[in-house]
């Protein structure tokens, strides 16, 4: 599977479903390696940005375990992979406590769940799926029973941790959001980052890097917003995302923040920062 280095992370409730298939296309003639749909999709929501791209890998960030029975995700996967080869990633992640009622043991759920998959004729190989994850034991699970693990909303000292936490073979893809401009837009920022400091298993994550609950309050501190969304021109960010390459992952799925619609200047700006389509 060619996911490339950099990817980008967008979801319908931020781009609109309408525009996906326009936005896969854009992502792809901008050359970058994967489009990921965040948002906690149906796995059948990729159907359109497939049929719309010819290169480029559709990721899902993530599909959640507690909406689907593992064989139904089998399924559907073999469906779709049956007409659009390696270009399918199936993201998979645990979700929150304070979305899903039936949340409990998060380690064991999510490893009954790849038991699963794996149960079933025709599963999901273990390298076209991914695992959402944080601490070090989700890590390890997500390096043992698949492609490797995706971070989300983390700074680039958790994709040092992360990499030594896996080691060398496993495929590391951490999310890096960031804004474009000459100075920084705390209003935004804050406005993305406050959703997810309520979540405890971010907020937890966070702290094992050095914050504390003065930087989690109020959307979050200077200090940690200057950590998880990086602020700058074009150049800046593309610096800031070849340093998680230099941290230790493998691909990088960057996300803008505080765009309306799809981001066709962001893409666009960051991709000939990176020189993606030189390298496509």
């Amino acid at each position: 599977m060619k996911l490339g280095r950099f990817g980008v992370w967008t979801a319908f409730r931020l781009i609109g479903r309408e525009n996906g298939p326009r936005a896969a296309v854009l992502a792809e003639n901008l050359g970058y390696g994967t489009f990921w749909l965040g948002g906690s999709p149906r796995l059948r929501d990729v159907r359109p940005l497939l049929e719309a791209t010819d290169r480029i890998a559709v990721a899902t960030g993530i599909v959640n375990v507690w909406d689907y029975e593992p064989s139904r995700l089998a399924k559907e996967y073999a469906e779709l992979a049956g007409e659009f080869g390696g270009r399918l990633l199936v993201g998979i992640g645990i979700g929150h406590r304070e979305a899903t009622e039936e949340y409990r043991r998060p380690l064991t759920t999510m490893r009954e769940f790849l038991d699963g998959i794996d149960a079933i004729h025709a599963p999901i190989p273990a390298d076209r799926r991914c695992v959402a994850a944080l601490g070090p034991k989700m890590l390890g699970l997500a390096t043992e029973r698949s492609l490797g693990p995706a971070p989300y909303f983390v700074p680039v000292e958790h994709t040092v941790a992360a990499r030594q936490e896996i080691g060398d073979g496993a495929w590391l893809a951490p999310e890096l959001a960031f804004q474009l401009g000459s100075g920084p837009d705390r209003h935004s920022a804050r406005t993305y980052a406050a959703k997810y400091l309520a979540l405890e298993n971010y907020a937890a994550n966070l702290r094992r890097f050095g914050f504390d609950d003065e930087d989690l309050e109020g959307g979050g501190s200077d200090r940690l917003l200057d950590a998880l969304v990086l602020q700058g021109e074009a150049a800046h960010i593309a610096l800031a995302a070849h340093s998680r390459l230099e941290a230790g992952a493998d691909h990088v799925a960057l996300q803008p923040v505080g765009v309306a619609g799809v981001p066709s200047q962001e893409w666009t700006e960051i991709a000939d920062a990176l020189e993606l389509r030189a390298e496509a």
